[in-house]
């Protein structure tokens, strides 16, 4: 079997930040995955599925309801791997094109202090494993260490 794009970069090198994972065509619409990449990987720990589970939540929420891009939004979740997420837009985007996005997404999330969208039992099937204090930790130091001064190097995965 072909080795999919994802298992080609070589996550050694591979720093936090927003990448292009690969573009798929849907009929005439072209379909966009962004590698939210937060933590680096085999590097630093990995996020706990509690605090994962909330920034889901909310970034679902943020980006549905976000005026520009509510329509866009195909998929938001997070990786296997517990070091980032994955952002499926509809539209043929570069990285850059979504740092103003991701900077606001993480604000709202490093602000938010409200009971989590859909953390009950009727709407969500695993609503008690939730964060929120990491949750808020982990997006003011995504915005710190990575979006307020994202590089290249940050948006572009590393060659090797």
């Amino acid at each position: 079997m072909e080795k999919i794009k994802s298992f080609q970069i070589n996550h050694l090198l591979l720093n936090p930040g927003i990448y292009v994972s690969r573009k798929d065509k849907a009929g005439d619409a072209v379909l966009t995955t962004f590698d939210i990449r937060m933590t680096k990987p085999n590097f630093e720990p990995v996020m706990n599925t509690a605090e994962i589970h909330t920034i889901e939540h909310l970034a679902a929420t943020y980006l549905r309801n976000h005026e520009d891009y509510k329509d866009k939004v195909i998929y938001f979740g997070p990786m296997g791997c517990r070091t980032g997420f994955y952002l499926i837009l509809a539209g043929d985007y570069k990285s850059e094109d979504i740092v103003d996005l991701m900077i606001s997404m993480f604000e709202f999330i490093r602000h938010y202090h409200d009971p989590i969208p859909g953390a009950n039992p009727r709407e969500c099937g695993n609503y008690q494993d939730m964060n929120l204090n990491m949750a808020n930790y982990l997006a003011e130091k995504f915005l710190k260490e990575v979006l307020y001064n994202i590089g290249e190097d940050r948006l572009n995965y590393p060659e090797g």
